[in-house]
């Protein structure tokens, strides 16, 4: 990747010679750390494309309504199965192959094995945290067995989070219980001052608010989600106490130029933002460190390309079907192809306390154009992150018995 690629905002090119010999890499399943899965229709459309390249997933809880009890996420990770189950059924007899996901385009017989095999993806579930949260619903939510995090949205920050934090002082005694349950605290770490530039608002988030929650609370364990600049990158590494983040493929990828390069590009447009070359590459050397504190987060989040070609385009990015591939490309660019997996696969498992998993995954040096579109529900299609471009790996699945 060199700094012109890089200075333009797209460092992904037309397959050339490879900057690694490697030809395939395995890694263990990975997990997703941070991952919008959406309700009803769009759920049915988008749950498949994870679980075939993800083990586990912290699900998002910024629904209309939002799930802040209990109650609210059984009911979401049920609609989650069931909507899985759907998805798989449907694979199982496609219109035509071209409905079918990439890694599933291989023989009957494996096919049918990975789409059992996808059954068993595991939604986490998480509550949304509110001016009404109180430490009783922390206690619920510990004892549950079902939710494993609490999302801080500062109210207004991003997509459905209108009804978030409106002063994070005040949750003291949620907080509190949360240390004490050993909940971790998962947090979109924007200031949404409207005198405060866009650019900026990660950085001033850090100083106003997450270095007196962290010293406030040294033993909350706390996740600095989708972070964008080097002062994220630089508060992460330096935090005392239990302090994690996730990265994102488009962070990791592109700069705020991708945004406009050829026009303005709505489907590269997610919050927090893109920033300077500058902080994506403070962000890319984090993620290759080998630092257990940095694991994978895609942040995947769906919109209908309507709502994104809009005069108030939603904000996020749709990486799902191909997030493992851009992960590789970013890692193989950085000369770090051997520390992919320990990033995707061990150290998010081990902050949440849970083992990394023993199946494995494949992927193989082929180049492949990213889809312009997918399908989306009736009428709708959804852009997927580097829509057009060519990735140099392509994911082939879980390695076991039915690999042919």
């Amino acid at each position: 990747m060199n700094s012109t690629e890089c200075g333009g905002g797209n460092p992904l090119s037309p397959p050339g010679e490879p900057e690694s010999s490697a030809t395939r890499i395995e890694l263990p399943l990975p997990d997703d750390w941070h991952l919008h899965l959406r309700d009803g229709a769009a759920l049915r459309h988008v749950v498949l494309a994870s679980a075939l390249q993800f083990g586990r997933a912290i699900v998002m809880p910024n629904l209309k309504p939002p799930v802040v009890r209990c109650d609210q996420a059984r009911d979401y990770r049920t609609r989650i199965r069931e909507a899985l189950r759907a998805a798989v059924a449907t694979a199982h007899s496609p219109v035509t192959a071209s409905d079918q996901p990439p890694v599933l385009r291989c023989e009957p017989e494996r096919r049918a094995w990975l789409l059992e095999e996808a059954l068993r993806f595991e939604p986490l579930m998480t509550l949304y945290l509110t001016d009404h949260t109180t430490a009783a619903d922390i206690d619920a939510a510990a004892d549950s067995g079902l939710v494993h995090a609490v999302k801080l949205y500062p109210a207004g920050a991003t997509t459905h989070a209108d009804a978030g934090v409106s002063e994070v002082g005040r949750l003291g005694p949620v907080l509190e219980r949360m240390q004490k349950r050993s909940l971790p605290l998962l947090v979109h770490g924007e200031v949404t001052d409207a005198d405060i530039d866009v650019f900026d608002r990660e950085a001033v988030f850090i100083d106003r608010v997450l270095e007196g929650l962290r010293a406030r609370f040294p033993a909350l364990r706390i996740v600095f989600e989708h972070i964008t600049t080097r002062q994220a990158a630089q508060f992460v590494r330096q935090a005392e106490g239990p302090t994690a983040a996730t990265i994102t493929p488009q962070h990791l990828l592109y700069n705020r130029n991708a945004i406009f390069r050829g026009g303005l590009r709505p489907h590269w447009y997610c919050l927090p933002v893109l920033k300077r070359e500058v902080h994506r590459q403070a962000l890319l050397e984090a993620a290759v460190s080998g630092l257990p504190r940095f694991f994978l987060g895609t942040d995947s989040a769906p919109h209908a390309a309507r709502l994104k070609e809009h005069a108030a385009a939603c904000a996020g990015c749709y990486s799902a079907p191909h997030a493992l591939a851009l992960y590789a490309t970013a890692f193989e660019a950085a000369g770090a192809l051997d520390r992919l997996a320990d990033f995707a696969a061990v150290f998010g498992a081990r902050f949440y306390g849970l083992a990394p998993h023993t199946r494995r995954v494949s992927m193989l040096r082929e180049a492949s154009e990213v889809p312009h579109a997918l399908p989306f529900g009736r009428g709708n299609s959804i852009v997927p992150l580097a829509a057009g471009e060519h990735l140099p790996w392509r994911f082939e699945g879980l390695i076991g018995a039915a690999t042919g």
